[in-house]
């Protein structure tokens, strides 16, 4: 999609040249600052009832004399907040889905300071609009044909808008990746078409990336992954990828992402209800995929490096039982007394791994526990770490692209769930608590590094009657990345 700023005034909005006009109204009042030809129909619309100036309420007012777009919407934020505009914007956009526009002019009345933020707000709900599965939906129909999204605003602020514009599309383009990818069948999806996507991501945005399969993975020492992976005709993979922003003596930041194609739950199987959605369970393989995708697209100065570890986890006479022992990379030995806590059993090994980079951070993301959703829901992920600064660098990120995350405790009272009669550690503790024991399961493995975990159980994926996985957290991970180049 063309995202584009055009220098306006508010008198002169009206004449801009789309198929549509977009107005978002931010607040309880109509801005003084509206040209007459909307002032006046808007007045009347909110006379008669048609249009109510409440947060999420829209009104498609059609063609507007003295207006240059053949059709104008109007659409009411709860204020001249990013987040309040983003929702507005998704109603508007929703109430003209399906008419054909191929250019949508928007602008923010009684928006105060419009900003990167707002742009960057504006390309989120314009991406996850124009976004359609289609892959194995031939009946899905044609794709949205929205292509070209312009956002009109004041001279002082073009410049902070374009550079809003330009980072907001490269985060839609790896949200739309990661999407794609998450949303495709555990038979299509599988750990080596990840492998191939990472392959392609590499060909196409100038990345460095190698593939090792199962006998590259022994030899590694990565007993921990191999044991989930051993009960699946599908081979595991292990996918490095590099982005080179910066000189090669400079300590990269290393994103870890959980590959898990399909989750059956292994021995430990699951109930058969809502057992298909398990294919998301790559979300955060996904979303390492997505944030190296933006990243390059905008060349970002930094050098960073992204781990997945990805394989099935199935039932089988091969299959890891509850009970077994294994070594994993670090040489510390698991008591594995639930098959379905895989996902630490695989990223344990990977963040082992990630100590040969001597990286400046290492940020794993994980749909780990169903624990983090009844504890957070679906607006927030979990994040765990015990370094306060990463902490915030994360928290601050979140916030800025509108992808918020909450931190959770990983007090040393928690570790004590883990302890085994017969190895250095067991792979679950008891059910209260469950994404923090998960986490102190991670946080062994890190003690040489500085280390933070995002659990995106609540967060990657969407059920109901919109089911499908988000794009979440690329939005997040982007703005960490691209604040630790500002930070330098």
């Amino acid at each position: 999609m063309d995202f584009r700023n055009q220098v306006t005034t508010a008198n002169a909005a009206a004449r801009a040249e789309a198929d549509a006009l977009l107005v978002v109204i931010a607040g309880h009042r109509l801005p003084t600052t509206l040209p007459r030809v909307l002032a006046q129909p808007l007045e009347a619309a909110v006379k008669q009832g048609d249009l109510a100036l409440k947060p999420g309420r829209s009104w498609f007012a059609g063609r507007l004399a003295g207006v240059k777009a053949p059709r104008t919407l109007v659409a009411v934020a709860a204020d001249g907040s990013a987040r309040a505009v983003k929702a507005a914007l998704a109603q508007g956009l929703s109430t003209i889905k399906g008419l054909g526009i191929k250019h949508l002019a928007v602008w923010l009345a009684g928006v105060d300071g419009v900003g990167d933020a707002h742009a960057e707000a504006l390309t989120a709900a314009a991406g996850d609009a124009a976004y359609l599965y289609r892959h194995t939906k031939p009946s899905a129909g044609p794709a949205p044909r929205l292509s070209k999204v312009t956002l009109l605003c004041a001279a002082e602020s073009a410049a902070a808008v374009a550079q809003g514009l330009r980072r907001g599309a490269a985060i839609v383009a790896g949200v739309t990746l990661a999407r794609e990818l998450a949303n495709r069948p555990g038979n299509h999806c599988t750990p080596t078409h990840l492998a191939e996507q990472a392959q392609a991501l590499a060909r196409s945005a100038g990345l460095k990336v190698e593939v090792f399969g199962r006998k590259e993975i022994e030899k590694l020492g990565m007993g921990s992954f191999l044991a989930v992976a051993q009960g699946s005709e599908e081979p595991p993979r292990f996918i490095v990828l590099r982005h080179q922003g910066a000189g090669t003596h400079d300590a990269p930041v290393v994103l870890v992402g959980k590959g898990i194609t399909f989750d059956t739950g292994g021995i430990s199987i699951k109930p058969a209800g809502e057992m298909d959605e398990m294919k998301f369970d790559m979300g955060g393989a996904a979303s390492v995929l997505g944030a190296l995708c933006a990243l390059a697209q905008l060349k970002a100065k930094i050098n960073v490096i992204g781990l997945i570890p990805t394989c099935e986890n199935m039932p089988s006479g091969r299959a890891v039982k509850p009970g077994d022992v294994v070594t994993s990379l670090s040489g510390q030995t698991i008591e594995i007394l639930n098959t379905d806590a895989e996902g630490r059993l695989i990223l344990c090994d990977a963040l082992t791994y990630a100590e040969r980079f001597k990286p400046q951070a290492v940020i794993d993301i994980a749909t780990l526990t169903g624990a983090c959703v009844i504890a957070l829901g679906h607006h927030r992920s979990g994040l765990f770490t015990p370094d306060d600064t990463l902490a915030t660098q994360l928290s601050t990120a979140g916030d800025r692209a509108l992808d918020p995350c909450w931190r959770m405790p990983v007090d040393a009272e928690y570790d004590e769930a883990l302890k085994s009669n017969f190895a250095d550690m067991a792979n679950v503790g008891p059910r209260a608590g469950g994404a923090i024991t998960a986490a102190m399961f991670l946080k062994r493995f890190t003690a040489k590094l500085p280390w933070a975990h995002l659990d995106v159980a609540g967060t990657a994926w969407r059920s109901g009657a919109q089911k499908g996985a988000t794009g979440r957290p690329v939005g997040l991970l982007t703005h960490f990345v691209l604040g630790r180049v500002a930070d330098r």
